[in-house]
């Protein structure tokens, strides 16, 4: 049965060079976390090794070239021009570390914890058009086209004592997604014929466990869910899944469909660099324009056509105030709104 928390990633292995062990455990888990009934096929092994290495790979190499985590104190907000893009300032940088629900969870667990944390931060990147106010010369101009960038939904993910305990994290991570990806293309195939219905509901159902339970980058901000929840819901739909009557004439063409994805891992889940020069309200300018500074983020991608801005980043959790209660967050919000916004 698939362990939802497991990893199969030790930490210290060279590319291109891994145990025997490691490669057995990612084959076994890619069949776990699609649909363990294609074991069920001879030689799933043989034909899912090549592959496998192929991701782990890509996906220690994609981890690996991250750059270093960079310092995300109040000290250090200033000394790096992205962390002004991200953050409003650093009141709202603390706020929003603090009221993280992963980081919260690992500071429950470690409580005595003084060291910095090392996690990765994730934003959505949104550029909008819009008419504002420009200097030209010396003369003020109205209505001129700006292009505004603006980041929003920050959010923590895998936050360890160290670069490289994070590391490993997210390689794990990296390797999960991509195996969720090829339970996706797993899904997609099976078209809407009437006697599938019912185990593509599953699928879709053990997906969705998989996603909340750590399996994505893109989940949605909010309560980290229980996972001996997770897990116990994990179990049952394998459970269903395992008691429906399949056609085991498909399973040769699913092992397929997985096998190909993981042998392209490349093209399912990427990072590239994207150059910024923005002002201080986060408006870009041209490379010679002295009012901007030049940034330089990274953006992942898959090939659900999902796009994550992410950063390595170092942070002092004696410096976070206490998470804030959700009510509390509430009332405040209602309060900048006005009173026209409460309901009598």
């Amino acid at each position: 049965m698939l362990k939802l928390l497991q990893s199969i990633f030790g930490g210290n292995e060279p590319h291109g060079r891994y145990p025997e062990s490691l490669i057995e455990m990612a084959i076994e888990r890619t069949l776990d976390g699609t649909y363990p009934r294609l074991r069920a096929l001879s030689g799933y092994r043989k034909r899912l090794r090549e592959p496998v290495i192929h991701a782990i790979d890509h996906v220690v190499a994609l981890v690996d070239s991250l750059p270093a985590p960079i310092s995300a104190t109040s000290a250090s907000y200033g000394d790096d021009p992205r962390l002004g893009a991200l953050f409003l300032s650093p009141e709202h940088m603390r706020e929003v570390f603090a009221n993280d629900s992963e980081l919260g969870e690992f500071r429950n667990n470690n409580p005595l914890c003084t060291d910095r944390v090392t996690a990765l931060l994730l934003a959505e990147c949104k550029e909008k058009n819009i008419l504002g106010v420009e200097m030209v010369g010396e003369m003020l101009c109205r209505d001129v086209a700006q292009v505004t960038v603006s980041f929003r939904s920050h959010r923590l993910i895998d936050p360890a004592l160290g670069d490289d305990e994070a590391r490993r994290l997210l390689k794990r991570r990296a390797f999960d997604h991509l195996i969720s990806l090829a339970l996706w293309r797993v899904i997609d195939a099976k078209g809407q014929r009437s006697e599938l219905t019912q185990q593509q509901a599953l699928m879709r159902s053990k997906l969705s466990v998989l996603q909340r339970s750590g399996w994505s980058f893109n989940d949605n901000p909010g309560e980290h869910p229980d996972a001996a929840l997770l897990q116990t819901e994990l179990e049952q739909i394998e459970g269903q899944l395992a008691e429906l009557t399949v056609d085991e004439s498909s399973f040769a063409g699913q092992l397929e469909i997985i096998a190909e994805l993981m042998a392209t891992a490349e093209q399912q889940l990427w990072a590239k660099p994207v150059e910024y020069h923005l002002d201080r309200l986060n408006i870009k300018r041209d490379a010679n324009n002295p009012d901007g500074k030049h940034m330089s983020f990274t953006e992942l991608h898959n090939a659900r056509g999902e796009t994550l801005t992410l950063m390595l980043i170092s942070l002092d959790p004696a410096e976070l105030p206490q998470r804030a209660k959700l009510s509390e967050s509430a009332d405040r919000l209602l309060n900048e709104l006005g009173p026209s916004s409460r309901r009598p």
